[in-house]
């Protein structure tokens, strides 16, 4: 047994921190492994399928038959230490919708200025391309109209209003100071913010998670040695 970890579940993802309680309260999670490490990266567990599961085998696929509806939130973030959901990948799952139970650690790094500057950058691009998203999705018949008219100069008028005022609702940064200084001192992975659903953070515990992500592995980043977990709710 390498030690306790202690999670605090979020408020603000109601969806996500019930859905994990009613699981770990069932007993889902006892006996399953943390199956996908990665280090300085994050730990990942909550593969039904991952219960005695021999060596070599192939994990990550397994899960209850339901998913879970995305709640990305901005001021929930990929810091070190934070619990979020895995997922399917946009190309199949458009939504984001959550795995029913599989879930990650995160580890990460330390950025330095020059980094954090980039991934700054590149979070409001995804930030303006989703409002662009939603507004044009709100201006929908107005485009296919336009597009059956054939009236180019009308779209591209459309287009950079909605490009102006996607740009104005996200700002100048796509980074909130708090997240610039944590991830530049503390560490995490701010490529992932936005992507996936944060729903709770380490309170006790981050040395047992360090242990686990400098773990040697295998194929399929499982971890040459299993490492189980027990579940216990802390009312």
């Amino acid at each position: 047994m390498l030690g306790d970890i202690v999670v605090r579940l979020y408020d603000e993802t109601p969806i996500h921190r019930d859905n994990f309680l009613k699981l770990a309260k069932e007993g889902y999670y006892d006996g399953t492994l943390f199956h996908r490490v990665i280090k300085d990266f994050m730990i990942q567990g909550g593969d039904p399928d991952s219960k005695g599961a021999p060596a070599g085998k192939m994990l990550g696929v397994g899960g209850p038959d339901y998913t879970l509806e995305a709640e990305i939130k901005d001021g929930l973030f990929h810091k070190r230490g934070a619990l979020a959901a895995a997922r399917q990948g946009d190309e199949v799952n458009p939504k984001r919708r959550s795995s029913g139970s599989q879930f990650y650690i995160v580890w990460g790094q330390v950025y330095n200025e020059g980094q954090m500057r980039q991934f700054a950058k590149q979070m409001r691009m995804q930030k303006v391309q989703a409002e662009f998203n939603a507004l044009a999705g709100k201006h929908h018949a107005e485009i296919m109209q336009m597009r059956r008219d054939r009236n180019r100069a009308g779209l591209q008028e459309l287009q950079d209003k909605l490009v102006a005022e996607a740009e104005g609702k996200v700002g100048k940064t796509g980074m909130t100071d708090e997240q610039m200084a944590i991830y530049s001192t503390v560490g995490g992975t701010p490529h992932l913010d936005g992507q996936y659903t944060v729903f709770g953070e380490v309170e006790e515990g981050l040395e047992v998670v360090e242990m686990i992500q400098s773990s040697a592995t295998g194929r399929g980043d499982r971890p040459v040695d299993d490492i189980e977990m027990k579940m216990f709710i802390i009312e």
